[in-house]
């Protein structure tokens, strides 16, 4: 995995988790939402890099 590539990833799983816990502590199911999409976001992208490290192997 690319660090540029890892560190995106990491960046959008913890910024999703920041908007899902405010989402939660004002009690706004969009921003909740919209936080856990991002952190899937991240996920992915993730999964994508691992996959392309296992492939080069």
């Amino acid at each position: 995995m690319t660090a540029n590539e890892k560190a995106k990833a990491k960046t959008e799983q913890t910024a999703g988790a920041a908007q899902e816990a405010a989402g939660r502590a004002v009690g706004n199911e969009r921003l909740t939402a919209k936080g856990r999409a991002q952190q899937m976001k991240g996920d992915a992208r993730q999964a994508k890099e691992k996959t392309k490290d296992i492939g080069k192997h």
